[in-house]
């Protein structure tokens, strides 16, 4: 029906439509056909009548009626008179939309160089006409005259002259005896001498003979460029301007505003600019001035039209009311907000909302709470379908009376189509796979978002204000993707590094910690009672008959390697065996994994164990269910963060004093000459290191031991170092500056000031102290900053190259002598990573076999998994030789191996 009406009026309806887009030169011609008219005038709407000015930036005969099949005078009105010029003003009877399609042009004086050919490096127009950049900078900004043909006299082709050294050459040679130009007009007259073919031969000659580095490398620049040209169909004299191109009204608009003024775009202050300055370099050539007078508009010309391509590149930024830059034509389409990333390559799309985010701790690993105005919105064409199918409205009009109406049907009829229909969340910045998942949205009341705590590390979201989006897959085959690729249940892996990345995380870690706490002759204590199952165990917590730390001894479920069901029986403490309740039935899934106390780490294990022998549906539910009993635990435990939870190490004044005699005997042997200002510097921050490090040692000390075991069984471990230990939240180093002594800091240079803070937080900090500690707090600020933008920056140029890298064959056939070889890497005598967890996922270049008895553990060009990781760290193996990306030999992509 569309494309009837569209057929109607002589429009095809396909003809907006474009998959890519070519950017190339643009000759005079081209600019010319692009054009419906050229603008003479500088003028924009006529202020009195608000109609625009004829020949001007905003006229209608160039680029169609104001109003939609009118033309400018009223003579032709309506759409029986479409496609007729009026004969009295010169407009054409059609819709108004043309104005954001048609575009003009200015005749230019005088020839001008395009800024983006010559002030982005290298420069084209430079190598074009093989010259310097400084020096075809002077020839076009009229600083020097340039010798283009020399004659018969002692002058050199493309040779600068100073004004003086021309008038001079003149005198000497006579004024027809060599040629010489300045501006753009002498760079066209080079370029339009340049034969391509010739001098791609030409150059091809010179590099077989050049011996030199730096000018081989000149020339290749020069021969790709020529080759280039040659590629494209470009000529290089489309670098220099003869015509400039007007881009459409509407696309740099001019809007009336309150009180008789105009907000307008700066665009059209830029293209005024350049109208005005080309104007009176006309009627200046035409009146015969002095050519000084001449060759100074000329240059002011070139410079109003470098400032429309590109605002500030060169010279003095062209600046507005308040002294703001002009927004030019790149800055239009440069950059974040430009018109490529900003419109063509992402767009706005419909049924999507956003809103702030809040935990929804009840919720399902594939659930998200979904408000219910925002479900109302983003599935209204689903709801007006479901109301029609049930008999509840017959048209589209009456099914919105009845959603505005918020009447009960429509809430049951939306709960419907809710339950199968995946979402997608999104949380920007999306920096990888998992910062957009799909859940099932579960309708919930006020305005916020409701997300699952354990998927808030994918997204590394937080509830401090964060907002989300939310996007609707419509068609069948987009929620099929959705559920089948983006559920969150199927994302429990990280992208990265393969391990879990649906771990538990503070409020959760630390109720788990809390359960599994114990006290340390666990083994030797008595037990409390004798349990069948962990039913009873709750009964006697409930009836306080024990606690959760104590000894008892109960019965654990599980099953052997052929699935048989088995019991076997332990002793340890309630909390565990509560723990014990949640773990999924396998041989592998051992008590021993959660009979100790749990931090974040071991619970990643666990999560990891259970994916690797159990699968991923077991996975989520047991995740969902220690989430369950982490935040109950947290909740319980009661944990808090109180002042006297910092405890001062009864010793740290004792090493304060004896760090300062150990300086002062330092300082007493610099004075005498004995050691140098250096030798002294390192010793004072090597004593003050370690006193700190001293105090710290003695604070947790003391504080890990502030343990008390109460009456009824429970014990109360110092909060603060739970929270520290369990890795719920903070860290050793932060309690440190809390309870033992900050110690030394650096300046922004990154120098360590020699005189530390031996203060804390707690005890204070002196004015001086405080002053001191600054530094590093400001340049902690700026370095995040810069850092963010530089890795952002530099992920996108990798997405960037990498984008066309895919697997196109098995195997490359590489030798094993181009793989790399892995082994652990050791710091300071510490292992930081193992081979294990190098080598997990790669395949093997070449046999890996035993040390030992030589017995092949890996074969050649076969996949290590976790298994043959065991088999690896069980051997010894120091090293081993894998395939890498790096070292593929494909001649496109790379190989699976």
């Amino acid at each position: 029906m569309e494309k009837d009406i569209t057929k109607l009026f002589k429009r095809d309806p396909t003809e907006q439509r474009f998959d890519k887009i070519k950017i190339s030169l643009a000759s005079p011609e081209k600019i010319k056909s692009w054009s419906f008219g050229e603008i003479k005038k500088p003028e924009t709407i006529n202020y009195r009548t608000f109609k625009p000015e004829k020949d001007g930036l905003f006229c209608a005969r160039i680029f169609g009626p104001i109003k939609d099949y009118e033309c400018l005078c009223g003579k032709y009105k309506r759409m029986k008179f479409r496609g007729i010029i009026c004969e009295k003003c010169g407009v054409e009877v059609t819709k108004s939309n043309v104005r954001r399609e048609r575009m003009g042009n200015i005749e230019l004086a005088c020839p001008v160089a395009h800024i983006w050919f010559l002030k982005s490096l290298p420069s084209r127009i430079s190598l074009a006409v093989d010259m310097k950049f400084k020096e075809v900078e002077k020839v076009l900004y009229f600083e020097s005259f340039m010798v283009i043909e020399p004659g018969l006299t002692k002058l050199k082709k493309k040779q600068l002259l100073s004004e003086d050294e021309y008038l001079k050459a003149q005198e000497e040679y006579g004024e027809d005896a060599f040629e010489a130009a300045i501006g753009a007009e002498a760079i066209r007259e080079l370029l339009l001498n340049i034969d391509l073919k010739a001098e791609k031969d030409r150059l091809r000659g010179i590099l077989i003979e050049v011996k030199s580095k730096i000018a081989e490398e000149r020339t290749v620049k020069r021969l790709k460029l020529i080759e280039s040209f040659l590629e494209s169909g470009n000529k290089p004299e489309w670098m220099i301007l003869t015509t400039i191109p007007v881009i459409p009204p509407e696309l740099r608009p001019l809007v009336p505003l309150d009180g008789g003024r105009f907000a307008t775009s700066d665009l059209n202050d830029l293209y005024r600019r350049v109208i005005n300055r080309n104007n009176r370099l006309k009627r200046l050539i035409d009146l015969k001035a002095p050519d000084i007078i001449v060759r100074n508009e000329k240059r002011m010309l070139q410079e109003s039209v470098d400032a429309l391509f590109d605002n500030g590149r060169r010279g003095r930024v062209m600046t507005g009311t308040g002294k703001r830059p002009l927004k030019s034509l790149a800055e239009m389409l440069k950059g974040k907000q430009g018109r490529f990333r900003q419109n063509l390559l992402g767009k706005r799309v419909d049924y999507s909302g956003r809103s702030v985010i809040v935990a929804g701790p009840e919720l399902k690993l594939h659930q998200c709470g979904l408000p219910k105005k925002m479900a109302v919105e983003l599935f209204k064409p689903f709801l007006y379908a479901r109301l029609d199918k049930l008999g509840f409205a017959t048209t589209i009009k009456q099914a919105k009376k009845l959603v505005e109406k918020e009447k009960s049907e429509v809430w049951d009829a939306l709960e419907t189509i809710v339950r199968e229909h995946p979402v997608l969340l999104n949380r920007a910045p999306t920096l990888h796979r998992l910062g957009i998942q799909a859940f099932e949205a579960k309708l919930i009341e006020g305005n916020a978002i409701e997300l699952h705590p354990l998927v808030c590390a994918a997204f590394n979201a937080d509830f401090d204000g964060d907002q989300m989006a939310v996007h609707i897959p419509l068609s069948l085959e987009a929620q099929l993707e959705a559920r089948v690729l983006m559920m969150s249940t199927n994302n429990i892996l990280s992208p990265s590094n393969g391990k879990p990345i649906i771990v538990p995380s503070q409020d959760m870690v630390l109720g788990i910690y809390y359960l599994s706490q114990s006290t340390e002759n666990q083994e030797k204590d008595k037990p409390n009672g004798y349990f069948i199952n962990v039913a009873e165990i709750e009964q006697a917590l409930e009836a306080k008959s024990i606690s959760l730390h104590s000894n008892i001894i109960c019965r654990f479920e599980t099953v052997d390697e052929k699935g048989n069901k088995i019991i076997e029986k332990y002793k340890s403490t309630a909390g565990r065996f509560i723990l014990s309740s949640i773990l999924p039935k396998h041989h592998k899934i051992k008590f021993s994994l959660i009979d100790r106390i749990l931090s974040k780490k071991h619970v990643s294990e666990i999560i990891e164990l259970i994916f690797r022998y159990c699968g991923p549906k077991e996975t989520v539910i047991f995740c969902d269910k220690i989430k369950t009993l982490g935040f109950k635990h947290a909740f319980k435990s009661a944990i808090s963060f109180g002042k006297d939870d910092l405890i001062i190490p009864k010793t740290k004044q004792k090493f304060v004093n004896n760090a300062k005699k150990e300086i002062e005997n330092y300082e007493s042997q610099y004075s005498e000459g004995l050691i140098t200002r250096g030798e002294k510097y390192n010793k004072t921050i090597d004593v003050w290191s370690k006193c700190t490090d001293l105090v710290a040692n003695a604070m947790m000390k003391e504080i890990s031991s502030a343990t008390k075991v109460m009456s009824d069984g429970r014990i109360e471990t110092n909060s603060v170092y739970m929270m520290a230990n369990s890795g719920a939240r903070g860290s050793a180093a932060q309690m440190k500056q809390l309870a033992g002594m900050r110690g030394l800091i650096a300046k922004p240079s990154g120098e360590i000031i020699e005189t530390p803070i031996t203060a804390n937080f707690k005890e204070g900090l002196t004015a001086l102290e405080y002053f001191n500690s600054t530094h590093g707090a400001r340049k902690g600020l700026a370095d995040t900053a810069l850092k963010t933008a530089n890795a952002g920056y530099l992920t996108r140029r990798l997405c960037d190259v990498s984008q066309d890298i895919s697997i196109t064959k098995t195997d490359c056939g590489c030798k094993s002598k181009d793989s790399i070889t892995l082994s652990e890497i050791i710091e300071g005598g510490n292992i930081i990573m193992s081979l294990s967890d190098r080598v997990l996922g790669r395949s093997a270049a070449e046999d890996v076999k035993h040390p030992i008895n030589g017995e092949v553990l890996i074969k050649k060009k076969e996949l290590i998994d976790e298994e043959t990781c065991e088999n690896i760290d069980t051997a010894g193996v120091k090293s081993i030789k894998v395939h890498s990306v790096m070292t593929c030999i494909s001649q496109v992509g790379v190989c699976a191996v």
